[in-house]
């Protein structure tokens, strides 16, 4: 007798999944990759792996992870082995087992799937077995009885396995076919199973829940954790409920004024769903409902043969954020455990729901605090011509430490500053907003550069000192670099004046029209450091065409291993080959200089401001 099919090599592979509500999940696609993958159809070539022995096997792993991290709390040690086809008895079986289990059939024997799920609770039972049927325990390993050619269980001195075969090609009968959905799958599986009186016969959702309902409730809670908007969260849970645990859902949510604005509605059967909203929408829950579900009248939807109803309250942290209803039709009452896993999952969009409005008062706090902290607009400059490039770091910020400004003092007269202060967190922050506006505030008192820089520096240490008053050794000094200076167009030649300074902060660069870089000002110490410091300021006159860069450390500190953008004069290199170019222009070329200079992402805060005296160009003469 020959062999039944060609001899190919066993695969294996194997994952270790910690104690926890992922397990499950990550339990299936891990054994869903490795029946799908390359090595599979290796190990099994010429012949094709039975779309049904795959869903099987990813249905029964996940009953025995969920089973293990149930009951054992270990980590769990995975391992799918894809079997080829056994020799006759003649030739011998080559055919390898689960670790230190027997072979569960004899040859010859079709190719197979064997998955073996350890947890590391030798003593612990195994429940679903005879001695855990008889004291009303868990039904885990029924459905692998029913569904597996051989199973077993092996106990080791430091772990305890539980493995499972099924044959890779299996014929059904015609009459027999399983639904192809993985719910259609596990209802028929559980009306094989569910006990069957002369009176009546087990609701099979309850089945489900009884066996997939821990599963299910890990599923849910990983699904909805970091959902940070509330209308996502109120969909999610229809999508979960529906076709699961009921035939429609719907989720009302709370509204400012302490009403309920009906959020989401689902139903299985898509042309209903219009009908059930306008039904929900005229009678709404009320509010105060209490902790648990309650019964709920059936709503009038046309075309419905009626059902039962239960709506949930959802309520988190003492707070109610609205009310959760689902429906079952044809049933005259919910079996207890779907109401009580219903009413698990609406806990846990109860407190998606909080925590996504909580994010969003954040948020827009957030965003309302750090509009006030850059100008709304830059102002326009006769004669010169101006670009800002403005990327903070942080995600979700649109502001950081780097800040900038630009305001007129008067028709003549034009100040501007760019400045970083240490660090990119909520204090740093307020750094930026204090030092933007103080400048500001001095200046338009009719301060000059170094007026202004003293006194913003005397703010500085003043305000650290009275930190450290009040938070001893956790308050820590903001330092605090600025470029800062004034601009006095000469509308009739063309070029500007500017009084400049720069405290700390990487020097302007001036770009004359013959491609000479050098640059503009003198370097100086840092703000907020000393009490007593003595800032001066430079001048030069930028004469028609010429441009004034200015960056923030984000550019000049930008690395690429062990060297930065500004080694050896690379930021002049760059501004050098910007002659001819306008101010947005060359804004634009050393953002992207800087992106280029490494692969690696931005990891700071990153400001450019150009100005460029503009030529003054002559109207023409009458002839």
């Amino acid at each position: 007798m020959g062999a039944l099919f060609p001899l190919a090599r066993e695969s294996v592979s194997r994952t270790t999944l910690p104690g926890s509500v992922r397990a499950p999940g990550a339990a299936r696609t891990f054994v869903r990759t490795a029946l799908t993958g390359r090595s599979a159809a290796e190990a099994f070539e010429p012949v094709a792996l039975d779309e049904r022995s795959i869903d099987d096997a990813v249905l029964l792993v996940s009953e025995l992870v969920t089973n293990a991290v149930l009951h054992a709390g270990t980590r769990v040690e995975v391992v799918c082995r894809l079997q080829p086809g056994a020799a006759t008895a003649d030739e011998g079986d080559t055919m390898g087992q689960p670790d230190e289990t027997p072979a569960p059939a004899d040859p010859p024997r079709r190719p197979g799937i064997v998955v073996e799920v350890a947890d590391l609770h030798p003593a612990s039972t195994v429940y679903g077995g005879p001695e855990t049927q008889r004291r009303g325990r868990g039904r885990g390993l029924q459905l692998i009885g029913a569904l597996a050619e051989a199973w077993g269980v092996t106990y080791h001195r430091t772990r305890k396995a539980v493995w499972f075969r099924l044959d890779a090609e299996r014929a059904v009968p015609e009459s027999d076919a399983v639904p192809t959905s993985a719910l259609g799958r596990e209802l028929r599986f559980a009306e094989t199973l569910a006990p069957v009186t002369p009176r009546e016969q087990r609701d099979p959702t309850a089945d489900w829940v009884d066996r997939g309902g821990p599963s299910f409730l890990a599923e849910a809670s990983e699904l909805l954790t970091g959902q940070l908007d509330e209308n996502m969260v109120a969909a999610l849970a229809g999508q979960l409920l529906v076709p699961r645990l009921a035939d429609w859902c719907a989720v009302w949510l709370t509204t400012p004024g302490g009403g309920l604005q009906l959020a989401r509605v689902w139903h299985s059967d898509e042309h209903r769903i219009g009908a059930l909203r306008l039904s929900l929408e005229r009678h709404p829950p009320p509010t105060g409902l209490g902790s648990a579900g309650t019964s709920w009248p059936w709503p009038g939807i046309a075309d419905s043969q009626g059902g039962s109803a239960v709506c949930f309250p959802l309520i988190a942290h003492g707070r109610s954020h609205g009310a959760l209803l689902i429906g079952r039709a044809g049933v005259p009452r919910m079996a207890e455990v779907v109401v009580r896993l219903s009413e698990d999952v609406a806990r846990r969009v109860a407190q998606a729901v909080a925590t996504a409005r909580q994010y969003t008062r954040q948020a827009t706090i957030s965003r309302a605090l750090q509009r006030r902290q850059l100008p709304m607009s830059l102002a326009h400059i006769p004669g010169v011509d101006s670009a800002i490039v403005y990327e903070p770091h942080g995600e979700g910020q649109t502001v950081g430490g780097d800040f900038y400004d630009l305001f007129p003092m008067g028709d003549r007269r034009w100040c501007f500053l760019l400045g970083d202060v240490q660090g990119s967190d909520p204090e740093a922050m307020s750094v930026t907003g204090l030092a933007r506006h103080l400048v500001r505030l001095l200046a338009r008192e009719g301060h000059g550069v170094e007026s202004v820089l003293n006194r913003l520096n005397q703010a500085l240490v003043e305000e650290d000192a009275e930190a450290a008053e009040i938070d001893g050794e956790q308050s820590r000094p903001r330092f605090l670099s600025l470029l800062y200076g004034e601009l006095e167009p000469d509308p009739e030649g063309g070029s500007a004046r500017c009084t400049l300074a720069s405290a700390g902060h990487p020097l302007p660069l001036r770009l004359t029209t013959d491609g000479t870089v050098a640059p503009a000002a003198s370097p100086q110490m840092l703000l907020g450091i000393d009490e007593n410091p003595d800032f001066h300021a430079d001048t030069l006159n930028l004469a028609p065409g010429e441009t004034l860069l200015c960056v923030t450390d984000g550019v000049t500190e930008r690395r690429n291993g062990v060297r930065q953008l500004d080694d050896d004069d690379g930021l002049s290199d760059i501004l050098r080959n910007c002659v001819g170019l306008g101010a947005k222009a060359v804004a634009e070329r050393v953002r992207r200089a800087t992106y280029d200079f490494s692969p690696e992402p931005i990891d700071d805060d990153l400001a450019v401001l150009v100005l460029e005296a503009v030529p003054t160009v002559e109207p023409p003469r009458a002839p």
